[in-house]
């Protein structure tokens, strides 16, 4: 065996940093949980001490903490004064839940999803499912909190413009599916600006729904909004002047059996956007830093959700634009286009 010192060093440079972000993936959660970003974007520069005084943590918990979050970056440390602070940047992505780029939500989900570990790996040698709402609280909450303002970013300022005619007719008065809601944190952003319309999230998942529901109270949309226990196949509800399917269509045991429902579901002008992780579709395509993040979750959250329930197409997080094609069409559409995209996601509209 001939090994290349170089290239072996390098892949070792690789692994120290996955292993260093493996625990720094759990102290960030822990950060976002009890406070430290929040005070630290508040307060200025602190000392561990000052920082665990007003977070009523223990200092040297602080310290170590706040040394691992230096090291890795997210926060930044001056040797001259001996403490802490986080730059504006820092502050945007870990201390400001209404910033498109805020992430702890992302690292919520990561370290929730792992918590399954053991039973992902027997998984790995049975070949069956493990269901959404198997995981942990964490995952779901994480979820929401993590897609919620990316959609504020861009789902009234681009996405449902970027459909025909779609946001004139909300405007005015249309009523709207949202299927696969989760925690409701889209139905409820859409309900909000367009108040003239009907909102109808549906979620199989009854504690999502339950959460979704007082979200709709706190947030005031009560009135033209209402969410409701049901699957993808079979959700309720004919003449949608609009379906809507957040990050969830892959997820789906039977996606081309959801297309034909919705398909069903549609008034015969209506539409139906999808929004799916961002891929491309070729595998080598998708071999990127935000490729590796979404074939992670979706080995340990949207594969094995899919394989869970009947048909198990397990399409993945990262099937892209010509498996989607493929898969709305064979459910009767006979109009499919991409809208828009992000760097993080594909937003597609699919019409009968």
């Amino acid at each position: 065996m001939s090994i290349d010192q170089n290239r072996l060093n390098e892949q070792l440079g690789k692994a120290i940093v996955d292993f260093g972000a493996t625990y720094h993936a759990a102290l960030t959660v822990i950060g976002d949980k009890l406070g430290l970003y929040k005070t630290l974007a508040a307060s200025g520069p602190l000392t561990p001490g000052e920082l665990a005084a007003k977070t009523g943590t223990a200092e040297r918990y602080v310290m170590e903490w706040l040394s691992c979050q230096a090291a890795g970056g997210y926060v930044t440390y001056d040797p001259e004064t001996k403490k802490f602070h986080l730059s504006e940047e820092q502050a945007f992505m870990l201390a400001d839940e209404t910033s498109p780029a805020f992430l702890p939500g992302a690292f919520q989900v990561a370290v929730s999803a792992i918590m399954s570990l053991p039973e992902i790996e027997k998984r790995f040698n049975t070949g069956e499912g493990f269901g959404w709402h198997e995981h942990r609280h964490g995952v779901f909450e994480g979820t929401e909190r993590f897609f919620r303002p990316g959609y504020a970013a861009n789902l009234m300022s681009s996405w449902i413009p970027a459909l025909d005619g779609v946001e004139d007719k909300l405007r005015q008065g249309a009523l709207v599916a949202d299927v696969g809601c989760g925690h409701g944190a889209s139905t409820i952003l859409m309900a909000k600006t367009y108040p003239k319309s009907t909102f109808i999230g549906y979620d199989y998942h009854k504690p999502s729904v339950e959460w979704a529901r007082k979200a709709a109270a706190d947030e005031g949309v009560s009135g033209n909004t209402t969410f409701e226990v049901a699957a993808s196949k079979n959700y309720p509800g004919t003449d949608f002047d609009l379906v809507t399917f957040f990050d969830c269509l892959h997820d789906m045991g039977d996606p081309a059996g959801a297309s034909a429902h919705v398909l069903k579901s549609l008034s015969k002008d209506g539409a139906w956007m999808i929004v799916e992780p961002f891929a491309n579709d070729n595998l080598e395509d998708n071999l990127n830093p935000v490729g590796r993040a979404y074939f992670g979750a979706s080995t340990f959250i949207c594969t094995p959700a899919s394989l869970s329930q009947e048909v198990g197409a397990a399409l993945g997080a990262q099937a892209g634009e010509a498996r989607l094609r493929e898969i709305v069409t064979k459910g009767g559409f006979s109009r499919f286009r991409r809208a828009a995209e992000t760097p993080f996601n594909l937003i597609f509209e699919a019409r009968p």
